[in-house]
């Protein structure tokens, strides 16, 4: 019975100390230095699942492809005007903050609550494909349980047409 308090007063210290870290913004991590668009693409799917992209496809060895895929957003009206409506929907969505928008390309910062881990989203216009691309990643979490998902699917769900 000794052993177990001691296990769980570890454990009380343990999860005290990462809520913590998260509160003093430690487990931020750095913005991805290869984010926005190259030749035609956004950055490609993580090495481990805890991201989402429409253009997983595009990358037919990597391991997280599958895992990854999700669909692009449907352009209303024109892809402008369809990423300013992106743009909206982010900015109220909970902890986002707008990195950079234009009328091509929008790139959020969401922030989670309680530890403070940031996710990064991008959001492109494909003119030759007719779509918003779009890809979600976790930081430094390396499995999400689908967090970068159903981020993008609320995205997609506030833009459609009644």
């Amino acid at each position: 019975m000794e052993i177990l308090k001691w296990v769980v007063l570890a454990a009380l210290l343990l999860a005290g100390a990462i809520a913590l870290a998260g509160r003093l913004g430690l487990l931020r991590g750095r913005q991805p230095a290869d984010l926005g668009l190259h030749d035609g693409r956004l950055k490609p799917p993580s090495m481990s699942p805890n991201s989402v992209s429409s253009q997983a496809g595009l990358y037919p060895e990597h391991p997280m492809r599958d895992y990854a895929r999700i669909a692009p957003l449907a352009v209303h009206d024109s892809g402008p005007q369809t990423l300013e409506s992106v743009r909206r929907v982010v900015a109220g969505m909970e902890g986002a903050r707008i990195v950079q928008a234009n009328s091509g390309y929008l790139y959020a910062q969401f922030t989670s609550r309680r530890l403070r881990l940031v996710d990064d989203v991008e959001f492109w216009f494909d003119p030759k494909a007719g779509v918003i691309q779009v890809r979600s990643a976790s930081r430094l979490v390396r499995n999400d349980h689908g967090t970068n998902r159903a981020r993008i699917e609320a995205v997609r769900a506030r833009l459609a047409p009644p």
